[in-house]
């Protein structure tokens, strides 16, 4: 894909979206239940999508806090549910639909005291920290946000009591009644916002001070606060903007957040590669105003709007690739975290870098590759089986120092403060680690690519077999494994993955999008990744003709 002309330049006026028109479009579009782009549809992470395309509007939103209402019946949870919102501008209108829902069906609600935004794992943390020791009438959770995703796009997603995002069973479960509710007008109960404001099960509570105050017990805070580091933080006008000063405070650390702003057009953002607004931590075009803070502090860092993934800025690395940042957290934690189990296990998601199979190799740790979506590693953060969880869409999560489940989604707060805590306790910024880490084991290259493809193609793709692949080699080397299932826990990939010792290559359908992507690496150099690149469009494209 072509890199767009605004790409890393901040975003024109032209470019930002009409918040009143989108707003206006969530009351007064209807979806067409016969037009599948307008149905829900629960990915890795949720429904998501866009008023003005007729894909999240106040019939979705309706339609899919009364499928969790039911289904939480049926399921015997009848404890609190934790709502929260970021601060995207159809989670405003979201929220109040679903809080006139949830109280229609007696569900004892959790919504932040002055109706301020939480994040992901802020979610996640109060789930598990209200059911520690309990067997009944559990609590579980919804979070309103499309991630990281555009100004224009909302998003809803269901967390059961284990905290973390839905299984495949659930989310089916749920999508199917909210689809059977669309397409029966008007059938969500509901009552108004004022009058669910003042229900006796709806309830103010404070999700800024427990987070805050437990998180000295999963990151090494004193050691931070001790080493004096000059700390930078961008909320990037995200869910965390009312964390950082408690955090600086309770802790005494020297932080300065130097972006205040809650914007929903996101105006302050860099504009992407591909000329959207997008806080995606990943990318260096619209993490460019992240960037800029490198030469101002001796670590900085940001997070996407809803918190759950995390850009790490170095004075001499500058912004972390997130498979980098990964690796190096990896051989950090489980060389400084004595009260993990000692069978405690590496979670990463199949698309991600080889690195972290050498470092846990390394380790002496078992290695549990998932397919892509944080779901995956749920159960295993659950138990402590797993003491680290990551994604390379800069995603991740890892245990209490205790070996304890902090939470079972997403956190990008406490992967920014686990940055400081390897800077304060090595003496060497993740960066420097991470270049460590390739003088032992190999400097691979990294990249994503997208390819054209119709929905057949598409679909195709995600029924394929490794049978289907006939090829023996790929770039020069023998195949090793072609893969349709992830070998952590057998689960479907929904696409093929070849490896061969030196590189690979995983092929996913997009989900939003008439794509498929390609994410490719090589431990050889850049020429090899180009041939795997090649060879692998070639070898899909083959595959997909029979």
């Amino acid at each position: 894909m072509a890199v767009h002309p605004l790409a890393g330049k901040p975003a024109p006026r032209d470019l930002l979206v009409n918040v009143p028109r989108l707003v206006a479009a969530y009351y007064t579009r209807r979806p067409d239940v016969n037009d599948p782009a307008e149905r829900v549809a629960f990915g890795t992470s949720g429904h998501r999508g866009s008023s003005f395309a007729r894909s999240f509007n106040e019939p979705h939103i309706a339609a899919i806090c009364q499928a969790i209402a039911e289904h939480r019946h049926t399921r015997g949870v009848t404890g609190p549910l934790f709502l929260g919102m970021d601060t995207h501008a159809l989670s405003e209108p979201a929220f109040v639909t679903a809080v006139e829902v949830f109280a229609a069906h007696g569900v004892d609600l959790m919504v932040q005291d002055g109706l301020g935004y939480t994040p992901t794992p802020v979610v996640s943390h109060a789930i598990l920290t209200y059911n520690r020791g309990r067997t009944s009438a559990l609590a579980d959770g919804v979070v309103i946000t499309p991630s990281h995703n555009p100004p224009e796009d909302g998003g809803i997603k269901y967390n059961p009591p284990a905290g973390g995002p839905a299984d495949t069973e659930t989310t089916k479960a749920i999508e199917e009644r909210a689809n059977a509710l669309l397409a029966d007008q008007g059938a969500p109960l509901r009552v108004g916002i004022e009058r669910a404001m003042r229900a006796a099960t709806t309830h103010r509570h404070d999700y800024v001070r427990p987070y805050v105050d437990d998180l000295a017990s999963v990151v090494d805070l004193e050691a931070i606060a001790r080493a004096g580091l000059r700390l930078g933080v961008d909320p990037m006008g995200g869910a965390n903007v009312a964390f950082w000063d408690p955090i600086a405070e309770r802790y005494g650390l020297d932080l300065t957040v130097v972006n205040r702003t809650v914007d929903p057009t996101f105006g302050f953002m860099t504009v992407d590669k591909d000329g959207k607004i997008r806080t995606d931590c990943s990318s260096p075009w619209a993490m460019a105003g992240l960037i800029a803070l490198k030469d101002r502090f001796d670590l900085a860092f940001g997070n996407d709007a809803d918190s759950d993934r995390h850009g790490i800025v170095t004075r001499s690395s500058g912004l972390l690739e997130p498979n980098h940042y990964l690796a190096a957290a990896v051989s950090y934690l489980f060389r400084h975290r004595p009260g993990w189990r000692a069978d405690a296990a590496v979670g990463k998601t199949l698309v991600s870098s080889s690195m972290i199979d050498r470092v846990a190799a390394d380790l002496g740790r078992r290695l549990v590759e998932v397919p892509v979506g944080f779901k995956w590693f749920v159960d295993g953060l659950l138990d402590g089986s797993l003491g680290f969880g990551g994604e390379e869409s800069a995603g991740a999560s890892f245990l209490r120092r205790d070996g304890t489940v902090w939470t079972t989604d997403k956190d990008g707060i406490l992967l920014d403060l686990l940055a400081a805590e390897m800077t304060a306790v090595t003496g060497k910024h993740p960066g420097a680690l991470y270049a460590e880490l390739e003088r032992r084991f190999g400097a691979p290259v990294y990249e994503r690519s997208d390819v054209p493809a119709t929905r057949d193609e598409k679909a195709a793709l995600g029924r394929l077999s490794a049978d289907a692949v006939t090829a023996t080699t790929l770039a020069g080397e023998p195949i090793t494994a072609k893969l349709t299932t992830a070998p952590g826990n057998g689960a479907p990939i929904g696409g093929l993955k070849v490896a061969t010792a030196n590189g690979w290559f995983a092929a996913r359908p997009s989900g939003t999008e008439d794509v498929y992507k390609i994410y490719a690496e090589s431990f050889v150099g850049r020429e090899h990744l180009a041939r795997i690149q090649d060879e692998a469009r070639a070898l899909v494209a083959a595959v997909l003709a029979r």
